[in-house]
């Protein structure tokens, strides 16, 4: 039987991501991010999607059309999501810099997300830094999972050593 912790409660202005549900929701953002590779702003956008999943940190899919020309470029590599589909990944280029594998989409998103066909979700840890409305995001532990952790969200987190059956 899979164990799973007790969820932080939330303060105000805070939503846990234990009330998120499985299969994921997706809830349109638009609060403005920024991406931030190599000392370059390489994304600025105020559209965005969320993909909300129990126990994890939001995952912002930005539109590739913010991206700077040049940013991203295919990478070898694909993944499943028993939700969304197959995945690509892309680098993310900036500033000289390439972070390899760092970016995926799903070419052909699943009817219930077919919302992020056209956008992109980016490893927080693998940037300098990303931002929503203003405030860095503490990329989801692990390397594995794309949430990105900003105040406005409590844990546990999956991710963390232990969390693997959450």
């Amino acid at each position: 039987m899979v164990q799973h912790p007790q969820p932080d409660p939330p303060g105000p202005g805070q939503e846990s991501v234990w009330d998120y549900p499985r299969p994921p929701a997706l809830r349109r953002c638009t609060l403005p991010i920024e991406v931030v590779l190599g000392g370059e702003v390489v994304c600025r956008t105020k559209e965005s999607w969320q993909v909300l999943e129990t126990s994890h940190p939001p995952t912002y899919y930005l539109p590739r059309s913010a991206f700077v020309a040049g940013a991203l470029r295919e990478a070898p590599g694909a993944s499943f999501c028993e939700w969304k589909g197959p995945a690509r990944y892309l680098d993310v280029v900036g500033g000289g810099r390439t972070a390899p594998a760092a970016a995926w989409y799903y070419p052909s998103p699943t009817a219930s997300f077919s919302v992020l066909d056209g956008h992109v979700a980016l490893y927080a840890g693998q940037m300098d830094a990303c931002f929503v409305d203003g405030e860095e995001v503490v990329p989801q532990p692990g390397g594995f999972y794309g949430g990105w952790i900003t105040s406005t969200v409590t844990g546990p987190f999956k991710g963390t050593p232990g969390s693997m059956g959450w």
